[in-house]
């Protein structure tokens, strides 16, 4: 059963939204309150800083009160450089609520930092750059990587989504695949 949450936050301002590690822009740090609506909320927690710094970058570009809004319903994500066993392509705004909602099992972020924002007006594509840290929920140990995200605009929504993050990173903290024969 899918049920829509909607909740006003609080959201911290100048230095000390700085000094908090806060992901969100400074158009939103300048607004005392926003709304965001998540399906099924818990199941995203672990991805919450993932949201918001996306949805920092794409503020005013994109419309949608929250990341999965900010995506077409026919979206493309494409993985281009990403794990074994992960998927290198996913269509559709519910599979890819579908790919994230697990993912709180395995690893959390804690926070989204050193986004750069790349956008091509014209071609209606922005390029972001952006870093996590964050823990293996299994262990504790300590999880930290860099992304490169290649998005392209139609309509006012994400209708294109190419992914690419540091596998070893990945394998650095949930451990090393086995050889396969």
């Amino acid at each position: 059963m899918e049920r829509q949450l909607w909740r006003e936050v609080a959201v911290p301002s100048g230095r000390a939204a700085h000094a908090a590690g806060s992901c969100r822009a400074a158009t939103w740090a300048n607004r005392l309150h926003f709304v965001s609506r998540l399906t099924d909320h818990d199941d995203f927690l672990a991805l919450r800083p993932f949201f918001r710094i996306v949805e920092e970058a794409l503020t005013g570009i994109v419309d949608g009160a929250d990341f999965f809004d900010m995506l077409a319903e026919d979206v493309v994500v494409d993985y281009v450089i990403t794990v074994p066993g992960y998927p290198r392509r996913v269509v559709g705004r519910d599979a890819v609520a579908d790919l994230y909602r697990p993912y709180g099992t395995q690893l959390r972020l804690d926070r989204c930092f050193d986004l750069a924002v790349y956008h091509d007006r014209e071609r209606g594509v922005i390029v972001l750059e952006y870093a996590s840290e964050g823990s293996v929920v299994a262990t504790g140990a300590t999880y930290a990587n860099r992304y490169i995200s290649v998005l392209t605009i139609e309509g006012r929504k994400v209708a294109r989504w190419r992914d690419y993050l540091d596998p070893l990173a990945v394998f650095d903290a949930l451990g090393w695949p086995h050889p396969t024969r």
